[in-house]
Order: C-alpha cells, then sequence, then structure tokens
C-alpha cells in the first residue's frame, strides 16, 4: 500500500495511507490529537506512582514519546507496551518532525531508541520508563488485569471496522485493572455500544481539533 508522509494542521508530520485515504493520527495536528486524547484525558488520570499503559497502535512511536516527555511532570513511572503488527519504516522515520515540534532536541536520542530497540522484549529506556514494543496482531491480545491505561489508537472504523467490536473491546476490558482506563478519538455509537455491552462506563469528553467528541472508558473497581 502506497503511503506518504504529510504535514498536519499543526505543523506535525503523519503517514498517509493512500489507498485507505486514513492517517496514522489527526490531519488537524498529530501532535495536538495526541496531547489531548492520551495525556490530558489518560495519562493525567493517573499521579504519583507507578503504571503500565498498553497502546493499542505503536506506529510512529509519537504518543509513547510525549507519555516519556509528559510523565515527571505528573510524578509518573511508567511500564508502556506498546502493540504493533506492521512496524514503521525507518525512511518514514526519518521524515519524521515530533523532535523539533515537541521542542525535545535534547530528547532526539531518546525517541531515536524507541524505535531501535528490539521488539518482544522489555527495555528500560530511561529511570522512569521502559518499553515492550510487541509485534502482534490486536486479536491476539490476552492480557489479564495488566494495565492501568489503555491507549486505543487503532486505525478508524471506517478501514478496519473488525477493531471496534465487541470482541476487542472484551479483551481490552480484560487487560485492564479494575480502576483503569481507555481512551481513544473516537466517538462512534457503534464503539460505545460496544464498550457497554463488554462492562465498561463510557464518558463522552470534549474531542481534539477537528473532531466534537472523544471517548474515555472505565472499568469500574
Amino acid at each position: 500500500m502506497k503511503r506518504s508522509i504529510i504535514t498536519t494542521g499543526d505543523g506535525s508530520t503523519t503517514i498517509r495511507l493512500e489507498e485507505w485515504q486514513e492517517h496514522y493520527h489527526s490531519s488537524h495536528g498529530a501532535v495536538n490529537e495526541a496531547r489531548h486524547v492520551f495525556i490530558e484525558n489518560g495519562l493525567k488520570c493517573f499521579q504519583n506512582r507507578k503504571i503500565a499503559i498498553l497502546e493499542i497502535g505503536f506506529g510512529t512511536g509519537l504518543n509513547a514519546f510525549i507519555t516519556y516527555l509528559e510523565s515527571p511532570k505528573l510524578g509518573l513511572s511508567i511500564c508502556y507496551e506498546g502493540v504493533e503488527a506492521y512496524p514503521v519504516e525507518k525512511d518514514e522515520l526519518s521524515e519524521l518532525n515530533y523532535i523539533s515540534q515537541l521542542d525535545a532536541e535534547a530528547h532526539k536520542d531518546i525517541f531515536k531508541q524507541m524505535h531501535q530497540v528490539s521488539w518482544d522484549k522489555e527495555v528500560v529506556i530511561a529511570p522512569h520508563f521502559s518499553l515492550n514494543k510487541r509485534k502482534q496482531q490486536f486479536e491476539q491480545i490476552s492480557d489479564d488485569s495488566r494495565f492501568h491505561l489503555i491507549y486505543y489508537d487503532a486505525f478508524g472504523a471506517r478501514v478496519q471496522p473488525e477493531l471496534w467490536t465487541e470482541s476487542v473491546f472484551k479483551k481490552m476490558y480484560e487487560a485492564l485493572c479494575p480502576g483503569g482506563c481507555l481512551v481513544t478519538y473516537s466517538s462512534k455509537s457503534s464503539a460505545r455500544r460496544a464498550m457497554l455491552a463488554v462492562g465498561f462506563r463510557v464518558e463522552k469528553l470534549k474531542g481534539p481539533p477537528g473532531k466534537r467528541e472523544m471517548l474515555r472508558a472505565w472499568k469500574e473497581e
């Protein structure tokens, strides 16, 4: 499938899949979307503790990198696991401008390391951050009460409807610890119904630029 690098609305870059007319991040702003959905409405639900995060769709590593940058401000120690079946190519990574967009020149080696470390092995990236990149299909996930927070960043239901079903969200529910939550950019009614059907308590929240709403789903304690 033909892929290209595009500049999004906030100046940050992302990958576009031409055949699907789909992007790895919002065309309205890759960094803004990541901050709003996953940091402001996900990571900031936790402070001054150690937490485990599961990302569905490691992709460009943007969400992981921003989490690495923001977690010390919240007193968080992070065990981060990112699931990805089709890793981004090296030449694509070289065209992404997240270091400059995030004013993170001092941490550019961390971003590079995130993509260079081996798959399916936990690696300590920094004293407050470990990373395990899991090369697997989302449908193969079978974790049990291991994560406090899930970043659900799969491609949209328009192109991959099978990733927004009850069966997949049941796996997400089972993967969360009681009291944990899942955040996603999607606000589709079908996704919300699937979440509710497997036991989540679901909130509609203000969406990132270009989207009216997003969803946050809690596994009750």
